[in-house]
């Protein structure tokens, strides 16, 4: 039976405000094009599967045989009769087009938008030694300044992307069976299918290495590790944290949040949006009960004993610079708690899977409530622009339903990925602040001599280190340092940026979350919070904050990696949701949502 019956969506496509695609395609094009005519095989259920054993699958997937000419026209055989089994509003040969015409709007539309430049901040060719530029890994001289050689050798790998002058970056650990590699440099060349290339999106560039900004971050990083063990509910009583504060209130240039133009101890390493001030430190998604299927989540954590910190030593910083593999390993402490400080929510960022926090805000959200009051779930309401919000008779499931939701909050996680490792490697190569203060320890030793901000120099905080440690360098949470890939963007913190994007787009994220905590301050327990109305969307920013500096913490990353980098997975997210409207059969106007500078957006 032929269909007529075509959905009008599709059929204006195909014919009106589009580029047709008969007459209008480049010659692989057609090609592709002419295997998704109708074939003329009439064939039984069994003739076709036998049919199709003797075409070998590398046919199919070359597209020497379209795989629509195997199926198209099949038929199954009833009392003798050959009848056709599938309906729908589209034949073989239209739908195959539309899907085509999907994907090539969606191109199209990637294609026309203005593509950016990509700026850096000039400290590569400034310095001709390197000592502002991403070298771990690679040999060393005793400052830790890098081999110029090996330098140039990892430049020209990501200059020409062949895979083979990767493999001959030279690696700095004299002992190849402790050494540590990088860290997948070629993702930042990697296509994708869906949603902005890598190279169409840009950050601004990082803080130069001797500028007041850069300064601010190291004194910023600085008092994160040696508050590592205060609870964030003691901030406000705890003395050091109010000379932290009182001490990046000094700075001329730090751009954390502030109150008046001071940094007090209520806004002390939090995030930039005003959702970030409100309440407790922790996002209520880093702490309520989760529900995971027919299994249960209480968010306690295997935390580390206190005090304990990494590469405070010359030597133990100097092989960390080589890429060697450090001797020393976690201490555990033996109870599980809540995450309560910066040293757990650094081992939190150290072990968990990237989209691991935004997962679980999601079945937290989706959930409804249970009778138990440890089940976890709070039924958030979905986005007001869901089109079975208001249906008769359907629910969502594959597309605006609960494995839709699920599926599409982590596949950004991966993309997010590919644009950041491309900022990373292919424009920024930004130092680590382990390195940055080694940098520091050497000028201040009289070691060397380099173009640092006096802010940094100059601050108490660097007395307080070297009280403890002898030293200036930078105490780290792990006992490797950082990873081996350079600082800017950060990682975590696009993921960030893209997975709370995709949930604020299909959550109401103007709901109040009921029954809010607080940890307390031994980790042991959640205390009733009594504050303000924490939302949905709020506490969004704030676990987006939370994970990126939880990083920050660990003295891995700078405040302007999180910054920068939440735009930056915002905008791989907005590209996602607009090149899948696109793809649905419902009605559907468009998710609003607000996006982190406090605008709305309709995607």
């Amino acid at each position: 039976m032929r269909r007529n019956r075509v959905s009008r969506e599709i059929k204006k496509r195909l014919t009106n405000g589009h580029t047709k695609i008969s007459g209008n395609l480049e010659e692989s094009d057609q090609e592709a094009a002419s295997h998704t005519q109708p074939s003329q095989i009439n064939c039984t259920r069994r003739a076709f599967l036998g049919h199709a054993t003797k075409i070998t699958t590398a046919s199919v997937v070359v597209g020497t045989i379209g795989l629509s000419s195997l199926i198209e026209g099949c038929t199954e055989s009833v009392d003798g009769q050959e009848v056709s089994c599938e309906i729908g509003p589209l034949t073989g040969s239209e739908r195959v087009n539309a899907a085509f015409q999907v994907r090539h709007d969606a191109a199209k539309h990637e294609r026309k938008l203005p593509v950016p430049d990509h700026p850096c901040n000039g400290d590569e060719d400034l310095y001709p030694n390197k000592i502002a530029s991403y070298s771990k890994g690679l040999p060393h001289n005793n400052l830790g300044e890098v081999d110029l050689d090996a330098y140039e050798v990892l430049i020209n790998a990501l200059s020409t992307g062949e895979p083979d002058d990767f493999e001959s970056i030279p690696l700095g650990c004299p002992d190849e069976t402790t050494q540590r590699r990088l860290v997948n440099p070629q993702s930042g060349l990697a296509f994708d299918l869906e949603g902005p290339d890598s190279h169409h999106l840009a950050i601004p560039p990082a803080p130069a290495f001797s500028s007041a900004e850069e300064a601010s971050e190291a004194v910023e990083v600085y008092w994160m590790a040696l508050l590592r063990d205060v609870p964030f509910s003691e901030y406000d009583s705890d003395t050091p944290a109010n000379e932290a504060a009182a001490d990046l209130s000094s700075l001329s240039d730090f751009r954390g949040p502030k109150v008046n133009g001071q940094v007090t101890t209520g806004t002390l390493f939090r995030g930039f949006t005003p959702a970030d001030l409100e309440g407790p430190y922790l996002s209520q998604f880093l702490c309520l009960p989760c529900p995971f299927g027919a299994n249960f989540i209480e968010q306690k954590m295997r935390t580390l004993l206190p005090g304990i910190d990494y590469l405070t030593q010359y030597p133990d910083w100097l092989d960390a610079q080589k890429g060697c593999i450090p001797t020393l390993t976690d201490q555990f402490d033996p109870i599980r708690r809540y995450i309560r400080n910066g040293r757990d929510l650094a081992q939190w960022v150290h072990v968990d899977v990237l989209f691991q926090a935004y997962f679980q805000a999601c079945l937290i959200l989706f959930t409804p409530p249970s009778t138990d009051p440890k089940g976890g779930g709070i039924g958030a309401p979905l986005n007001v622009g869901n089109p079975y919000n208001n249906s008769r008779t359907q629910d969502g499931f594959g597309t605006f339903g609960g494995p839709y939701i699920k599926t599409i909050m982590c596949e950004v996680a991966t993309r997010a990925l590919k644009a950041v490792w491309y900022q990373k490697w292919f424009v920024h190569r930004r130092l680590r602040p382990e390195v940055f203060g080694g940098r520091v320890h050497n000028h201040l030793t009289g070691a060397a001599e380099y173009p640092i901000d006096p802010e940094i120099l100059d601050s108490p905080v660097l007395d307080v280190v070297f009280s403890l440690y002898e030293t200036f360098l930078l105490p780290q949470a792990f006992p490797e340092g950082s990873p081996l890939h350079p600082s800017y963007g950060a990682g975590h913190a696009t993921v960030a940026g893209a997975c709370v994007t995709i949930l604020k787009a299909l959550f109401d994220e103007s709901f109040v979350i009921p029954n809010p905590a607080v940890v307390s301050a031994d980790g042991l327990s959640l205390d009733p919070y009594t504050g303000p109305d924490l939302t949905v969307g709020g506490e969004l920013n704030k676990l987006a904050a939370n994970i990126a500096i939880g990083r920050n913490f660990a003295g891995i990353h700078w405040r302007s990696d999180y910054v920068d980098s939440l735009m930056l997975g915002e905008a791989i997210a907005i590209g996602i949701l607009r090149d899948q409207r696109l793809t649905y059969n419902e009605n559907f106007n468009g998710f609003t949502f607000t996006k982190f500078d406090g605008t709305t957006i309709t995607v």
